[in-house]
């Protein structure tokens, strides 16, 4: 029998359960902030203070404020469409990698993401350390669903920044899922089949598991059925439209004064909006009121519940489409779904559960599990599995392949090999051919993502098969395999049929990663950083 008593939430030093997943540094001397001191200066050092989501939302994953810029490039549209919205500035580095710019010290200092999120989990790693009198070592982190694993990869890295050695990397509705799931097991011997909806600060997760307890209780399965996810839906989005609102508001009143080059002004302004949408939650109206916001201006305004449902409502219609895509994605009815669990701090707006209500026909959406608190039990509960806990040895937990696998073909057309949402350990394999008589060589390109063309997708790795015995084009039988195990690390083999040719690498997806003197170099400015932090 399980046991819910194996976790607890280990306080801050400011006894706070939650951390904001914010840095800020201080060119007064004051260091380098981390936490709320830095949520607390960041209207006046707008530029120099690095923040995502709201304090509101769960920060299970640490690291999760810079969660739309790690392991992604800077050219990329994703990236290039969030640094106009962002206060601080990001430009291009080695490699086209996002580098965060800061006034440091007297002077401008480059800081790549992974080295940003290894602040905030070294100061988990702190609270840890301080409460449980040790130094914590080992640590499960949790990422979005829809991460690709360049960017699982640099979150790996980033804990090694931290001093930590990262156990396993879970996927954050999973997470929630054994949560959940610990005390259904503890209390019943069906299975069960749950959709946890997870909406935080910066992204929007859903995936679909099925809880089996096990006949005879030698086994507890938590097996993934589907995932789906919004990388730009989440909290700070709901929050962008208020911000566009008032920004509409403002002008209209003032028309001769345009807020919008003022990045101070619209800072406040978002942390003012950040309040209102939380009042919005348990009131229908909220009011904001902003001294000198700008042009020495004080701004007041109110925005009814009604209103801010209207202005976001193309995000409302969204959350439920990535809900529609992962019963695709699992074969699923929704009529198959015998929970609905709440999870992110986002999720607390009145709207979304009701749209979740009536989409799934009035079933009460299960609000039992702690909204912000519940993917941190989950990564810590997967941790002592890891571990080899007493009472967790017989839980297993089955994911998928977040994003579909494949490999290059003429014209840059994605092939796929591996589905997304496929169950890992797999093993799967295609035949191909060549393009050209006469051919002795092919190039295997691996890519991951969802698009049919490569030039949208992640490339993983490469390798050439040589010695492929001349024919016409379209002759010659190229079998390749993908072959990955549980850990998620895929060996990709390519073989000619005629001649027994074989070659193969194993993806263990450094594309674009840090170099090992690169995170050496990170861990040691990391510790000259500690002596000079404030939280």
């Amino acid at each position: 029998m399980l046991n819910a008593t194996v976790v607890a939430i280990i306080p801050n030093d400011q006894g706070n359960r939650l951390t904001p997943p914010c840095v800020a540094f201080a060119d007064d001397n004051a260091g380098r902030l981390v936490g709320d001191a830095a949520v607390n200066q960041a209207a006046s050092k707008h530029t120099n203070t690095i923040f995502g989501e709201c304090p509101c939302t769960h920060c299970a994953a640490a690291h999760a404020y810079v969660k739309r810029l790690i392991g992604r490039r800077f050219s990329s549209p994703s990236v290039q469409g969030d640094v106009k919205l962002w206060p601080f500035k990001v430009t291009a580095g080695r490699d086209d990698r996002p580098m965060i710019s800061v006034q440091y010290d007297g002077e401008e200092k480059q800081f790549a993401p992974e080295e940003i999120s290894a602040m905030v989990l070294s100061k988990m790693k702190e609270t840890a350390d301080a409460y449980l009198a040790t130094d914590v070592k080992n640590a499960v982190i949790t990422v979005p669903v829809y991460f690709n694993d360049s960017q699982r990869q640099a979150t790996m890295d980033a804990g090694t920044i931290a001093g930590l050695n990262v156990m396993s990397i879970i996927n954050e509705p999973a997470a929630a899922a054994i949560a959940y799931g610990l005390d259904k097991i503890s209390s019943s011997d069906e299975e069960r089949t749950v959709l946890i909806f997870d909406l935080g600060g910066g992204t929007l997760d859903v995936s679909i598991l099925k809880i089996d307890p096990g006949a005879d209780m030698d086994m507890s399965v938590f097996k993934v059925k589907a995932t789906a996810g919004d990388a730009h839906l989440g909290g700070t989005d709901f929050d962008s439209q208020m911000v566009k609102h008032f920004v509409r508001e403002f002008i209209k009143r003032y028309k001769k004064l345009d807020i919008r080059s003022d990045k101070r002004a619209l800072r406040r302004l978002r942390t003012a909006c950040e309040r209102a949408k939380r009042t919005l939650s348990y009131s229908v109206h909220a009011a904001i009121e902003i001294d000198s916001l700008h042009g020495g201006i004080d701004f007041a305004a109110t925005i009814t519940r009604a209103r801010f449902e209207e202005i976001n409502k193309d995000l409302f219609s969204k959350c439920i489409g990535v809900v529609q895509k992962c019963l695709r994605d699992a074969e699923m009815d929704k009529t198959s779904i015998q929970d609905v669990v709440l999870v992110g701090g986002s999720s607390r707006i009145p709207k979304v559960q009701d749209l979740l209500q009536e989409f799934f026909d009035g079933k009460e959406v299960c609000k039992s599990i702690d909204l912000d608190e519940s993917v941190s039990c989950g990564a810590a509960i997967q941790a002592a599995i890891l571990c080899g806990h007493d009472n967790l040895q017989d839980v297993l937990l089955v994911d998928v392949t977040p994003l579909s696998l494949g490999v290059r073909t003429i014209g840059g057309a994605m092939s796929l090999v591996v589905p997304r949402n496929t169950t890992i350990p797999t093993k799967k394999e295609k035949v191909f051919t060549t393009c050209c008589d006469n051919q002795r060589s092919v190039l295997i390109q691996v890519y991951q993502g969802e698009s049919m063309s490569t030039d949208d997708n992640n490339l993983l790795g490469e390798f050439s098969l040589n010695g492929i015995e001349r024919a016409p084009r379209g002759v010659p039988k190229i079998k390749v395999t993908f072959d990955i195990d549980a850990n998620g690390i895929m060996d990709v083999s390519a073989e000619d049929k005629a001649t027994w040719k074989k070659n193969k690498i194993t993806v263990t997806y450094d594309t674009g990663r840090l170099s090992t003197e690169e995170i050496e170099r990170m861990i040691q400015e990391a510790e000259e950083y500690r002596t000079a932090i404030t939280y």
